[in-house]
């Protein structure tokens, strides 16, 4: 199959370098979309191989991943593998997905069976929203906040999603498990660092919200 990697972005110039470098040895085709960032993200990629997509201003995490997906799939990949650009993510375990491509449309990665390394605040709301997320999407994800995925392009083809940033990952597993896709998850390492998080604890909390309480009035209705 013709896969490719897609890094979204931002601030990331103490890592993005070694994450595509470390991604290339499993994917030659990366893609890495900045989001506006302000330090030398763009460029760092760049020399490491990626093919970088500019955004002119941080737009979000999800309006990343959409704009890569979409490039990517008009540009003949069938599958692309989404990994983030701060390290928490092994590259290594990139062919875990790749051994399952051809049978899923939708491949998650799972931190839960092995959460040791997650910070316990961490540990309950990824457990919360992913029961959340299942939930709607009428399919077991443990782990639906992971962005190590991979995605086909049967199912990106198959859903229209709307939100763009943090809530983007779990929109697309609603989507697609509503959809009756092929869902499956795949262990991965939980991996942190000294890296301070993008996301909101308030802002992005209220997005989780609003997304829910709008999938759930929009689910299928059974006769």
């Amino acid at each position: 199959m013709n896969i490719a990697a897609l890094i979204p972005a931002y601030q990331e110039e103490r890592h993005i370098a070694e994450v595509v470098e470390r991604t290339r040895q499993y994917l030659p085709r990366v893609l890495v979309v900045d989001d506006g960032s302000r330090d030398a993200t763009n460029a760092l990629a760049r020399q490491a191989g990626a093919e970088v997509l500019l955004n002119a201003m941080n737009l979000g995490k999800g309006a990343s991943l959409f704009r890569g997906l979409t490039h990517l799939f008009a540009t003949g990949a069938e599958a692309v593998v989404c990994l983030d650009a701060d390290g928490q993510h092994a590259p290594e375990e990139i062919p875990r997905f790749l051994e399952l491509a051809p049978t899923a449309d939708l491949v998650v990665g799972n931190r839960m069976a092995n959460s040791a390394g997650m910070p316990w605040v961490r540990l309950m709301t990824n457990r919360f929203t992913s029961r959340v997320i299942s939930l709607l999407a009428g399919v077991a994800v443990p782990d639906t906040q992971c962005g190590f995925r991979l995605v086909s392009q049967t199912a990106w083809k198959a859903v229209t999603l709307t939100t763009r940033n943090y809530d983007f990952e779990g929109e697309m597993v609603v989507a697609m498990g509503r959809q009756g896709l092929r869902i499956t998850a795949v262990p991965v390492s939980t991996i942190y660092n000294d890296e301070k998080s993008s996301i909101s604890p308030v802002v992005d909390t209220i997005r989780f919200f609003r997304m829910a309480w709008r999938l759930w009035r929009t689910r299928p209705v059974k006769c």
